[in-house]
C-alpha cells in the first residue's frame, strides 16, 4: 500500500525520506494516497489531520472520506470548526458517535487512557471504511509525534491504521507550510487535545467534569485566549495561558468575568499558573519514569 514500513510504537524518531523540502514531501503524499481507490480520513480539524484530508481529498475527490469520532471529550466548538472547514474544500465527512465513557478502561483514567479513547474511534472507523469499502483508513500523526509517549499508536496499529505524514517525515513545521499553501483555516491553529487530557490521571472522566472544562475553555477563548488550558482539580480550576498573556487575565473587568463565569461552570475556587501554558503539565503528579501523555 505504502512503500515505506509502518512506524512502531516507540520507535526513535526518524526522517524516513531525509532532506525533502516540504513541497517534495507533499507530492510524494499525494502519490501515495493517489495508488489508493479509496480511504477513511481519521479526521479532527487539527491541521495535521486538515492536511491529510486535504490532500486525499484533492487526490481521489469523493473518494477520500473524513470521519470524526463525536463524543463527550471532543469540544462541540472543535466539531463545529471541523466540519466548517471540511465544507470550504467540498470534503465529505461523517461524523460517528464514539462511547469511550461507557468503557470503565477510559473512564477511570489511566495514563494510557489515549488507548482506550484510539481504539474505540478506530474501531468505530472500520465499521465506515468496510461499509466503504475503503482500502486503507489513515491518521495524522506526523514524524514529530513518534519520540513522544502516544499510547494511542499502539491502537493505530492494531487495527492496522496508517500514517502516511509519520512515514514521509513531515515535520510540524512542513504541515504547517503545506497547510498554508493551500490556505487551510487551521494552518495556524495551536494543537487542543480532547478535553479528557484536562483531568488528572486516576480521576474518573466524567459527562460532568467534561463539561465544566469545556464551559471554562469555551469562556475564555471568547475573552480572546486562543491558547489555554483549565486543568481540572475537583472544585478548583487551574489556568494555563502562555506566559505573555498572564498579565491580561488580571486586567480590570477580565479577572471578575473569569472568576465569575468558571463559578458558573461550577467551580468553587479559580486559580492561575504562574508557570504558564505547558504540555504535559498534569505528568509532573506521575512516578518517576512513569510516561504520560503530553497533552
Amino acid at each position: 500500500m505504502f512503500d515505506h514500513p509502518p512506524i512502531q510504537i516507540g520507535e526513535p524518531a526518524r526522517s524516513p525520506i531525509a532532506g525533502l523540502s516540504w513541497q517534495d514531501r507533499l507530492e510524494r503524499l499525494r502519490a501515495e494516497i493517489a495508488a489508493l481507490a479509496r480511504v477513511v480520513v481519521a479526521y479532527s480539524g487539527g491541521v495535521d489531520s486538515s492536511l491529510l484530508l486535504r490532500v486525499a481529498h484533492e487526490v481521489l475527490g469523493g473518494r477520500a472520506v473524513g470521519a470524526i469520532g463525536r463524543s463527550d471529550s471532543y469540544a462541540a466548538r472543535e466539531l463545529r470548526l471541523a466540519l466548517e472547514q471540511a465544507a470550504t474544500f467540498g470534503a465529505r465527512v461523517e461524523v460517528v458517535t464514539t462511547g469511550e465513557l461507557a468503557d470503565p478502561a477510559f473512564r477511570s483514567n489511566p495514563v494510557n487512557r489515549c488507548y482506550h479513547c484510539k481504539n474505540e474511534l478506530f474501531r468505530e472507523l472500520s465499521g465506515v471504511a468496510t461499509r466503504l469499502g475503503a482500502a486503507a483508513i489513515l491518521e495524522g500523526t506526523i514524524a514529530d509525534d513518534i519520540a513522544d509517549w502516544r499510547p494511542g499508536r499502539r491502537a493505530a496499529a492494531e487495527r492496522g491504521v496508517r500514517s502516511p505524514l509519520a512515514e514521509l517525515g513531515f515535520t510540524k513545521r512542513d504541515v504547517r507550510a503545506a497547510a498554508a499553501s493551500y490556505g487551510l483555516a487551521s494552518r495556524d491553529k495551536p494543537a487542543s487535545p480532547c478535553l479528557a487530557s484536562r483531568i488528572p490521571y486516576g480521576v474518573e472522566i466524567t459527562r460532568e467534569n467534561l463539561e465544566m472544562v469545556e464551559r471554562a475553555e469555551e469562556l475564555l477563548r471568547s475573552l480572546g485566549f486562543a491558547e489555554l488550558r483549565v486543568r481540572h482539580h475537583g472544585d478548583t480550576a487551574r489556568i494555563e495561558v502562555p506566559l505573555a498573556e498572564l498579565s491580561r487575565l488580571l486586567e480590570p473587568g477580565v479577572r471578575e468575568r473569569i472568576v465569575a463565569g468558571l463559578k458558573a461552570a461550577g467551580y468553587r475556587y479559580v486559580t492561575l499558573d504562574l508557570e504558564g501554558l505547558r504540555s504535559g503539565s498534569l505528568n509532573a503528579a506521575l512516578p518517576p519514569g512513569d510516561p504520560g501523555s503530553t497533552d
